[in-house]
């Protein structure tokens, strides 16, 4: 068996492997599990290989101990639009520590700025870090911390603000940033863009740079927003699996559908307000003809001030099918939920019915969900289908349960963004039955009857 050096040294290896032997260069990193040899490739990418597999190793130098770079002060240049970005965490602004092998957070203006030249001539960058999180971490307060930063951002002058942020929950927080500044009609004073990225910046597939500098440029030269389509928090992402345009799209209208692809986020019951073209180098802004429409038939107040998420709001979530019984609601219900959220079949349908004389589970069901509502719990029906319309007019059934006063018939807002907009509504004593239906900021833009 080979000696294996430290991490930081490049090495040449032979292995024989299921394939047959194959040789690989590249820098040691600390081992993706015991026993194996993990390596940073030419490429990009990390390989790693089980020691005992390993034939031969040569190396061929260690790297010179990397000292804090000496970086330029970025300099404001006359004439460009200022634009803060605020980073949450995620792999999009990120480096690879190379004595660890781990993905970590390089943050300051210069950094990015050394990173990704393009974008000092973009807009002129200052840059807040908020954490570091996983975004399946991120909870309501990390919500309330970013609406206080681009409240703040657009406070001290700047243009446009960026939020970069881990792509598994970026929707989420996208619709949370919708309703905080527009719930209640108003406009943000300037674009606010969620971005991030499903690759990371060390392999040579990463969409890191195109999705940060369409951003950036969307932020600094997009349109103001008008609380429609919701284009007040918008979502900036790889238009297709291929480089070179990047779609913006409504930030209560997209989903996270695909858990490795460049393109995972599309837009659910809505359309992209716009795309940023960058195959000739320089960044283009190309406007949907349906949302330039909207535009000049709207005119909305500007909002200084973003309505906040109370920390201290409970919804329930649960998911209909052959699994949904009573105990587990009557359980949950018993922990004070404000609100309940069900995840319908088709148009919107629950187990509540017996024609057969043979499911006692679903009497069950439907007695326990008219006691939720009888001692006023807000229960809203959303599809697991995601694309169409809540209709509970189509099937008796849908009117048994409107009848029971179950809410959310008409909706077309996606899951998420309907358990966004009822913590928004329970935390801002707005009545979750008058406005589920509603269209606040872009949420039940029915694009369907377009």
């Amino acid at each position: 068996m080979v000696d294996i050096p430290d991490i930081g040294h490049k090495v040449q290896i032979e292995v024989n492997g299921h394939n047959g032997k194959t040789s690989h260069e590249g820098i040691i990193l600390h081992p993706a599990s015991k026993g194996h040899l993990t390596i940073k490739l030419v490429n990009g990418y990390n390989a790693s290989y089980p020691v005992e597999d390993i034939e031969s190793l040569t190396v061929m130098g260690k790297m010179a101990e990397v000292e804090s770079p000496d970086y330029r002060q970025v300099e404001f240049k006359k004439g460009l639009p200022r634009v803060r970005i605020i980073h949450t965490g995620g792999t999009i602004a990120s480096k690879v520590d190379y004595k660890t092998g781990a993905v970590i957070a390089k943050f300051e203006p210069e950094e990015l700025v050394s990173t990704i030249p393009e974008l000092a001539e973009i807009a002129n960058i200052d840059a807040v870090k908020l954490g570091n999180m996983f975004s399946d971490d991120i909870r309501p307060q990390h919500w309330n911390k970013m609406i206080d930063a681009t409240e703040q951002a657009f406070s001290d002058g700047c243009h446009g603000v960026v939020i970069t942020h881990g792509t598994d929950t970026l929707h989420i927080t996208s619709a949370a940033m919708c309703f905080a500044w527009s719930g209640d009609g108003k406009a943000p004073p300037g674009p606010i863009a969620l971005v991030g990225s499903q690759r990371s910046s060390d392999r040579g597939s990463s969409d890191a740079a195109e999705n940060l500098i369409s951003a950036v440029y969307w932020a600094a030269n997009g349109p103001k927003p008008m609380a429609i389509r919701g284009d007040s928090a918008v979502v900036v992402m790889h238009a297709s699996s291929h480089d070179g345009t990047c779609a913006i799209q409504p930030g209560t209208g997209v989903r996270k559908l695909h858990t490795s692809r460049r393109d995972a986020f599309r837009n659910v019951n809505s359309q992209p307000l716009a795309y940023i073209d960058l195959e000739d180098g320089e960044p283009k802004i190309i406007i949907e003809d349906s949302y330039q429409l909207a535009r000049d038939s709207s005119s909305n107040e500007t909002s200084q001030s973003p309505r906040k998420y109370s920390t201290d709001v409970r919804i329930a979530q649960f998911i209909a099918g052959p699994y949904l019984h009573e105990e587990e609601i009557e359980s949950i219900v018993a922990n004070g939920p404000q609100a309940i959220v069900i995840h319908g079949t088709g148009l919107g349908h629950l187990p509540i019915d017996d024609s057969g004389k043979d499911a006692p589970e679903n009497t069950k069901v439907w007695r326990v969900l008219t006691r939720c509502v009888n001692r006023n719990i807000p229960v809203v029906i959303t599809s697991q289908c995601l694309n169409g319309p809540i209709d509970m007019n189509v099937y008796s059934k849908g009117r048994k349960q409107q009848k029971m006063g179950l809410l959310g018939h008409g909706s077309v807002a996606t899951p998420d963004t309907t358990v966004v907009k009822i913590h928004w509504a329970l935390s801002n004593d707005r009545d979750v039955g008058e406005i589920i239906s509603m269209n606040l900021c872009g949420e039940n833009h029915n694009v369907l009857l377009e």
